[in-house]
């Protein structure tokens, strides 16, 4: 990818970022104390520790942006562990300061994105599991986190919701989540996408085991894929997928 189209696939992902954040930010000034320690939709864990989440995914994801511009590595977490234990941690604090942490950590992430030189756009980092990454999909992968998350506080917003705009780029990197990955056999998905078009990926596609092919709209796939929504309504032989992480 050229400089001038990965930077304009960064300027892209900022400007769908504006809006994810904006949204984020409405539903959580409106939670109250009992909202925020209540049950969110990923097992053990509270409102309050899906919003910490978001607050050190920013950052995290921050590190990677550092690691863009310096060329000096800059993990997202230290630590599996490390992550899980700050996590944790900003689970117990007031809901206002759980609001005031979101939003500094939102502001700190979008002010560097945006004064980050094109040529960093194009610099390779690795995210926490392993897989390579180069710069310009960064600000995407923040747009997925906060719209996938977005749906797990269960406060009035779904995956539904999610605008039609930027659905096809969540399965894009639902899809790449899974390369690679023991015990995912490869598969094909199609996908009727909202603009009334049909898009074909391939799962895992390195995997020697091939599990065929499955159907469904946009909003099941991508349920499916990111382990929160099950296959009863896709066509196919879904496989078993390991738990969304």
């Amino acid at each position: 990818m050229s400089l001038s189209e990965a930077t304009q696939r960064a300027n892209d992902g900022l400007s769908a970022l504006e809006d994810a954040t904006e949204r984020l930010l409405d539903v959580v000034a409106g939670l109250d104390e009992t909202t925020i320690r209540g049950r969110s939709a990923l097992p053990g864990w509270s409102r309050g520790h899906v919003i910490a989440h978001l607050a050190r995914n920013a950052d995290a994801l921050l590190n990677l942006l550092t690691w863009a511009r310096t060329g000096v590595e800059h993990p997202m977490y230290t630590s599996r562990a490390d992550r899980d234990a700050d996590i944790d941690e900003g689970a117990r604090r007031s809901g206002r300061l759980l609001r005031e942490d979101l939003i500094a950590a939102c502001e700190r992430f979008a002010a560097a994105a945006r004064s980050l030189p094109a040529t960093a756009w194009q610099a390779e980092v690795v995210v926490g599991d392993g897989w390579p990454l180069t710069g310009h999909e960064i600000p995407w992968l923040r747009v997925r986190e906060v719209w996938i998350h977005l749906a797990d506080l269960t406060c009035g917003f779904d995956l539904v919701d999610i605008p039609d705009e930027v659905l096809e780029e969540l399965i894009d990197d639902a899809v790449a989540h899974y390369d690679g990955m023991a015990g995912v056999p490869s598969f094909t998905v199609r996908v009727d996408l909202p603009n009334d078009t049909q898009r074909e990926w391939i799962v895992n596609g390195a995997n020697d085991s091939s599990a065929g092919a499955v159907r469904g709209d946009a909003i099941t796939v991508l349920a499916w894929l990111t382990g929160r929504g099950d296959a009863r309504a896709l066509s196919g032989e879904a496989p078993s997928l390991p738990d969304w992480i």
